[in-house]
């Protein structure tokens, strides 16, 4: 609880003293580890953030995004699980270049939704997956004007996705990002 408040406070003290803030929007290619016989499955993240410079070089930039990861199986079920969520990424970004940067940072996901599909049939499986989804970001953008850019990153999850796991090996999200930015108030 303490962390939200935390995020919040950063994300309020943010929006009042923001230089820029922007929506972002683009696809993934999301896996779960320890999935046999797997595919990536693709879909899309949108959302917003906040970019708030702390030094020359350096920003602090607080996102809010509908991100959908999951994991597929082209076996005779034709399987998919559809894992919906609302991340709170919090990315410390340097600026290599005035164009250019990198960023690095926490990734904390809020299940909204989990449902698997299989030979046409749709089951919803909430009950079954934690909440909460924790996972550290790498990435890189780059600026094409003041306004529009674009970005890749990849969020590894830390926490396993499973509520009771029972001992067995830990299931964990990972997605690819690549998307375009589009920037307010420069």
């Amino acid at each position: 609880m303490k962390k939200i408040i935390l995020l919040s406070a950063v994300t309020i003290f943010g929006f009042s003293n923001a230089q820029t803030f922007g929506l972002k929007a683009g696809g993934n290619v999301a896996s779960l580890s320890n999935t046999n016989e797997s595919k990536s499955k693709y879909g899309f993240y949108a959302g917003a953030f906040v970019n708030i410079p702390l030094a020359d070089t350096f920003s602090l930039q607080p996102e809010v995004l509908y991100n959908g990861k999951g994991v597929r199986s082209d076996g005779l079920d034709n399987m998919s699980v559809n894992l919906d969520y609302i991340s709170v990424p919090v990315m410390f970004q340097y600026n290599a270049t005035p164009q250019f940067y990198l960023e690095a940072g926490p990734e904390m996901s809020f299940l909204v939704s989990a449902k698997i599909k299989a030979d046409g049939e749709s089951a919803d499986f909430k009950d079954f997956v934690n909440g909460f989804d924790f996972g550290v970001g790498l990435g890189a953008g780059y600026d094409f004007t003041p306004n529009f850019g674009a970005n890749i990153r990849y969020v590894a999850g830390v926490t396993d996705i499973a509520k009771d796991n029972d001992g067995a090996d830990s299931s964990r999200n990972g997605v690819f990002q690549l998307g375009l930015t589009y920037k307010f108030g420069n």
